[in-house]
């Protein structure tokens, strides 16, 4: 299975050297070669640049000898709302948008993205409204984080 993650990861960053502002963030492939490829860009991916890309290595693959029977599913796509963040150019895309980040010791921290550095991020927080509100700027580490989720504030 590592091979065939291997290949299959060559082959979309030569797709993708076309276009560096878009991106691979992951990709899982199920036992069923069930391959799910998640692309995300620097200012978003269209929809018709991931139908091309998933073209792209549709043909690849077709003709390739990782898959000789065709025996293999393929979908591209950006990842959703619900996709942790995962790379430093997803956190650095993401400023300025609110976030939860779940640390490696099981706390929780909500707030603003306000910057990203090689290391580390800052993370705004407001605790309270009106004239009791208070802000607390918080740095973390990028290796104390679990997870990052994009939080949608209306």
């Amino acid at each position: 299975m590592e091979a065939v993650l291997q290949q299959v990861e060559n082959e979309m960053l030569e797709i993708l050297s076309g276009n560096p502002e878009h991106f691979l963030v992951e990709i899982k492939v199920k036992p069923t070669n069930n391959l799910k490829i998640f692309i995300d860009g620097d200012k978003g991916v269209g929809i018709d640049d991931l139908v091309r890309y998933n073209r792209a290595l549709y043909k690849v693959l077709e003709e390739g000898p990782l898959f000789p029977d065709g025996d293999f599913s393929l979908e591209v796509s950006s990842p959703g709302l619900g996709e942790p963040l995962k790379m430093h150019r997803q956190y650095q895309k993401n400023t300025g948008r609110f976030v939860e980040v779940d640390l490696k010791d099981g706390s929780k921290i909500e707030g603003q993205l306000a910057a990203v550095e090689a290391a580390e991020i800052t993370v705004v927080e407001t605790k309270g409204r009106g004239k009791k509100a208070e802000t607390i700027e918080h740095k973390i580490g990028l290796g104390d984080i679990k997870s990052t989720q994009v939080q949608i504030k209306f």
